[in-house]
């Protein structure tokens, strides 16, 4: 039986299983945490050395656990929309500024504008947000020339990862959509906004197929791994595309929405002329001639648990499972609370850097259970707003697929049924996006024939929760009272966030 390793380098921690082709398990899996740096409030940075030391200790537990099988293949996923600075000598220059930092807000705004907004929308399917690796870069040639005078490329969180296997310089086209600098129907760098900025292309990653073998292990790097000798390394996937692999997403007419640190809606589609939409982000899908629509809030389970912070519980073993609890003890609407997720300005669908979170309606009979099921509302408002625009340009569908931490709770859970009013179903698999990065590796050494193949192999959804008719109907009118509130203060937001003169 042939064994895949696959590697998912999150925003917090790396996840590593060992994947049996064969039988569709994990026979392995290992997770080791690191930080992310917040300097400054608008800042969040990392260290690639402690991504890699990460990965090399999470891989060494997983070949420590499955007792001599060993990989033919290494498949990767990560955190996309990061910034990482190589000099000559592949050295790390700067800490890794990654897609939660805000510096560039500013340069979001500017960069479309170098070559007109409609054409660089409908060259690279999106306009950038602060964070993405095309703002990052315009942001640094702004205020730290000097550091680009030394990179000798540019290179995004997970590719850091296969560099450091491999040697090899290179991205793939899911993750080069998510630098906001790739124009995705002809799957090239965008040339015209790369120099408008006053960069060069050949500083930019050699762009591969997400399945493509780009090499193998080094034999120093499988030494210390522990592997043996040529095991194949392909080029890897965006994280989102890896979770839609391992939740069978590679169609049209599949909708998934994901609660994770931030949140996402995803829905493959086949890219025509159609008009792109300025709130989404249409990015190129791992399988072929395919792309996706993507909206995404930024903190989706970030919010509550800046709750859990806030209210003392951070070191409480059950934090989750007894706020879920107090929340299902609420009736729906919160009894008159609502909560704005834009703790670190927004995307979908205000693109709004500026905008910031609140609870408004709050009295002295709140406790602390209305507060809970306050942000989970919220959050599931917010994606319901950006799952709008995503069927605006998809297909529709009439179940969703989801995923990430919420999908455990069940009350979190209910709330998105009766607020998307559609059955949810939720993948059966522990840990899609790892095991995503696993049937990549899969398809790419020929253990699978195809995508289809792949996916047919883990595809299984637990028993769907249903809407309640009555909770659907008082959710509407909770919902149009929530879509209300951000233009009623945005106006307050850029004045609270704007210095004084």
């Amino acid at each position: 039986m042939s064994c895949v390793l696959g590697i998912d380098l999150g925003t917090s921690s790396v996840k590593v299983v060992l994947f049996d082709a064969e039988s569709a398990h994990s026979m392995a899996h290992a997770q080791v945490e690191y930080p992310v740096h917040k300097p400054r409030p608008n800042e969040a940075v990392q260290s690639p050395e402690a991504w890699w030391d990460a990965t090399v200790t999470a891989i060494q537990q997983v070949l420590e656990q499955a007792h001599g099988r060993s990989p033919v293949a290494i498949g990767l996923s990560g955190q996309m929309h990061g910034t990482v600075l190589l000099g000559r000598d592949g050295a790390v220059l700067h800490p890794a500024i990654i897609w939660a930092d805000q510096r560039s807000a500013q340069e979001a705004h500017d960069l479309p504008l170098l070559l007109g907004e409609e054409r660089t929308l409908q060259q690279t399917g999106t306009l950038p947000s602060a964070g993405f690796m095309g703002s990052t870069l315009y942001w640094i040639q702004r205020h730290q020339p000097s550091l680009l005078e030394h990179a000798h490329a540019f290179l995004l969180p997970k590719d850091y990862i296969r560099f450091r296997l491999t040697g090899e310089i290179g991205t793939d086209f899911t993750d080069g959509a998510g630098t906001g600098l790739l124009d995705i129907r002809q799957r090239v760098w965008a040339t015209p906004i790369i120099e408008a900025i006053g960069l060069s292309v050949d500083r930019f990653p050699t762009l591969h197929a997400s399945e493509q073998v780009v090499g193998t292990v080094l034999p120093s790097v499988a030494r210390l791994l522990g592997l043996g000798d040529g095991v194949q390394v392909v080029a890897g996937v965006a994280d989102q595309v890896a979770q839609a692999l391992g939740n069978g997403l590679i169609h049209q007419g599949q909708v998934s929405v994901t609660v994770g640190s931030g949140g996402q809606v995803f829905a493959p589609l086949h890219l025509t002329d159609q008009q792109a939409d300025v709130r989404l982000h249409l990015f190129n899908h791992a399988v072929p001639n395919t792309h996706y629509a993507l909206g995404a809030i930024l903190s989706a389970g970030l919010s509550l648990r800046w709750l859990r912070n806030v209210l003392g519980l951070a070191d409480h073993p059950q934090a989750y499972a007894l706020l879920s609890d107090e929340a299902s003890q609420v009736a729906v609407g919160a009894d008159g609370l609502f909560f704005l997720p834009h703790l670190s300005g927004e995307r979908t669908p205000h693109m709004d850097p500026l905008a910031r979170g609140g609870f408004i309606g709050l009295t002295h009979y709140h406790q602390r259970g209305h507060m809970a099921r306050a942000v989970m509302e919220g959050v599931t408002f917010a994606l319901r707003q950006a799952l709008e625009l995503v069927e605006g340009l998809a297909q529709p569908s009439d179940r969703i697929v989801i995923a990430g931490g919420a999908s455990e709770s069940a009350v979190w859970r209910q709330i998105q049924a009766d607020v998307f009013a559609r059955p949810l179903q939720q993948s059966m698999l522990h840990e899609q996006t790892v095991v995503g990065a696993s049937l990549l590796g899969g398809v790419g050494a020929g253990l699978y024939r195809n995508f289809d193949e792949a996916i047919q192999s883990v595809a299984q959804y637990d028993a769907p929760t249903l809407p309640h008719a009555s909770h659907v109907r008082a959710y509407e009118a909770h919902y149009q009272e929530f879509c209300q509130l951000y233009p009623l203060l945005r106006h307050t937001f850029a004045r609270m966030t704007t210095p004084p003169a």
